[in-house]
């Protein structure tokens, strides 16, 4: 019995180590291919995880670009709503701004060009501006503005229109003056033949004037006389002329020199219309004088022509330019001080 159990025992022994020993080999093939799966997905993970890496600094690229974006979006909307604060100001301050401008433009001319037609311009186009709003806010400025054009309308005035044509007439007349360099002898008028009368007495006892008859020799005789003494007599008054000349080198221009003096004579006429529409006085004055110092110095005064450049520039230099112009301090001040209010 005790060698059939040691056999019975040892057969069991031999079916456990067996099947431990089967158990064993499955676990390993099970451990292996469980493994070879792990290494599998392990591969497959690195894969996917090296995806998931680009894929990751593919959005982080595209994240980048999307911030940048926002943020240029984000400084236009900025831009956009600076410019429509701007543009969604208040109109009438709008309005003020280009009367201020308008008004400071037409002071700027007022003061450098005497232009007071086109101040008076700026100032009704500023009124009008202002009554389409009707607003009585804007009472106190129409006031400053309506006093500046009173001030305006109250100077007096200037034909400067006039006074620059007059200057053009005497430009254009200085190639015709005669000077005394070029002075003609004029020839004296021919004598007025007289004939002789004796006195008779009418019926009535009044003197009465007749023609005395003469024989035709003796009046052919006589004038002949007459003619040759008369053109003898004008022969000898051509050899010598005396003349008053309070420069007598104004007689010794060459025609070249006067040429040059003309034009000099011209461009100190220019320069009188150009002070003239510019407002200064004494530039004005100055030119004036200069060319009418020239005139009597190198033409003839005796001529018509020249008289009448010198009756010319004697109306011209009469002309009052020495008008002081007022500002539209008023109405620029009154525009201001709106415009400064909170």
């Amino acid at each position: 019995m005790l060698l059939v159990g040691v056999i019975v025992l040892t057969i069991l022994l031999a079916g456990q180590t067996w099947s431990s020993h089967a158990r064993v080999n499955k676990l390993r093939e099970e451990m292996a291919l469980r493994l070879q799966k792990g290494d599998a997905t392990n591969a497959d993970t690195g894969n996917l995880v090296r995806s998931v890496q680009e894929s990751t600094k593919e959005l982080q690229a595209k994240v980048a670009l999307l911030e940048s974006k926002q943020q240029e979006a984000q400084s236009q909307q900025l831009a956009l709503e600076q410019l429509y604060q701007d543009l969604s100001k208040n109109r009438d301050e709008w309005a003020l701004t280009e009367i201020e401008q308008v008004l400071s433009t037409a002071s700027q001319q007022l003061q450098l060009a005497g232009n007071v037609p086109g101040a008076l311009i700026a100032l009704q186009n500023a009124d009008r501006s202002l009554s389409r709003s009707d607003k009585p806010q804007f009472i106190t400025i129409r006031r400053a503005i309506a006093r500046d054009t009173d001030k305006l309308k109250a100077l007096p005035s200037v034909d400067s229109v006039g006074v620059a044509l007059r200057l053009d007439n005497a430009i254009a007349q200085i190639d015709t003056l005669p000077m005394l360099a070029d002075e003609k002898p004029t020839l004296p008028a021919p004598p007025e033949k007289k004939a002789k009368a004796k006195v008779v007495h009418g019926k009535d006892g009044k003197p009465v004037k007749q023609e005395e008859t003469t024989s035709p020799w003796l009046q052919a005789l006589q004038d002949g006389w007459n003619s040759w003494s008369s053109e003898m007599w004008t022969d000898v008054r051509q050899l010598i002329r005396v003349r008053n000349v309070d420069t007598p080198d104004a007689l010794m221009l060459s025609p070249t020199q006067a040429y040059f003096l003309r034009e000099n004579l011209k461009l100190r006429l220019l320069n009188a219309r150009m002070a003239l529409l510019s407002r200064n006085e004494g530039a004005f004055r100055a030119d004036l004088i200069a060319a009418q110092e020239a005139l009597v110095k190198y033409f003839d005064t005796r001529a018509r022509s020249t008289q009448t450049v010198q009756a010319l520039l004697r109306q011209v230099q009469s002309s009052n330019l020495a008008i002081e112009m007022p500002t539209l301090s008023d109405s620029l001040n009154a525009v201001r001080n709106y415009k400064a209010k909170p």
